[in-house]
């Protein structure tokens, strides 16, 4: 795949089939429509090409608000785009000035002068253009003007709930990583750099690794423990994860810290990522750090038997 960040710089195809959007998350149904144009291009002898925008629209028209948090970073988002198949990455800088763009403009000045559209394939809710004002009827009357094909793909349903992004935000805002990864069709994950705690787990033997994650974007699932695999360099491992304040530990701060089963190695400044699997329970105030090691050994143990249910996506 190859990645555009100038369009100055593009030369169009012959056959350009085209999507437009976001895609945070890469869940499902955006999977439906990536796959779709990738099988078109090859039908029609020319190249997949996917349009999207950094940062995310609601990153520049709410900055002044908490902000969206993002499920894949454009980072992660390249990498799943890539084994999708795509040929063609073009990132738009998205700023005010796009931002105000009428959808009309969009379609001739982008997609048609700049891209070469042949057939642009959307969702079944696609809106485009300032405040999002175009519709997927606007976007069939240019197609008509500016001579090129549109294809609608129909929701995307699991479990009779049609898929979004906001409803995978907001199974992982409530811990239920399970929902989530239906919606993804992978286990959500995140990544970060081991860095320095304080080793308190090791003294009662539940040594951890503490994550910095370094996009301050990325959306962190709801405060608890979880059962989680762990990628270290190319190797998978099983273990046990808590997000939170650590509670019974006076003075703590809130911290992702992950215990590693059948690992013991220094990894100070390596990346791990964390593929979040179930939620096991709440942060819990133990009365003692004896009580608070018998309840590892029984998150642990409950760990192990989820894990051993369950193949990485």
């Amino acid at each position: 795949m190859q990645v555009v960040t100038d369009l100055n710089l593009f030369t169009k195809p012959k056959n350009a089939i085209v999507t437009q959007g976001t895609f945070d998350g890469v869940h499902a149904g955006h999977r439906q429509i990536l796959g779709s144009i990738v099988q078109l291009a090859k039908e029609q002898k020319g190249k997949s090409i996917l349009v999207t925008f950094d940062p995310h629209p609601r990153q520049v028209l709410y900055k002044d608000e908490n902000g969206i948090r993002l499920l894949t970073p454009l980072k992660e988002k390249i990498e799943l785009f890539t084994e999708i198949g795509l040929d063609y990455l073009i990132i738009l800088p998205f700023d005010e000035t796009l931002s105000k763009m009428p959808a009309v403009n969009f379609v001739r000045d982008i997609l048609v002068e700049k891209i070469g559209v042949t057939i642009m394939v959307v969702g079944h809710d696609h809106r485009f253009g300032r405040n999002r004002e175009a519709s997927f009827d606007d976007l069939k009357e240019y197609a008509e003007i500016y001579g090129f094909e549109v294809k609608e793909i129909a929701a995307h349903d699991i479990k009779e709930a049609v898929v979004s992004s906001t409803k995978v935000r907001t199974s992982l805002l409530n811990g239920d990583v399970e929902t989530a990864a239906l919606y993804l069709e992978r286990s959500y994950s995140i990544s970060g750099k081991v860095v320095d705690g304080k080793k308190l787990g090791k003294a009662i033997g539940y040594p951890t690794a503490n994550i910095e994650i370094e996009d301050k974007d990325k959306l962190i699932p709801a405060n608890g423990i979880y059962a989680v695999k762990v990628k270290h360099q190319n190797s998978i491992y099983g273990g046990m994860l808590s997000i939170g304040n650590n509670p019974t530990i006076k003075n703590a701060k809130w911290s992702i810290e992950v215990n590693i089963f059948d690992f013991d190695k220094t990894i100070y400044g390596d990346e791990l990522t964390i593929y979040f699997i179930a939620r096991m329970r709440d942060e819990v105030k133990f009365e003692s750090m004896e009580d608070l090691k018998e309840q590892l050994r029984k998150d642990e143990s409950e760990a192990r038997d989820i894990l051993g249910k369950h193949e990485i996506d």
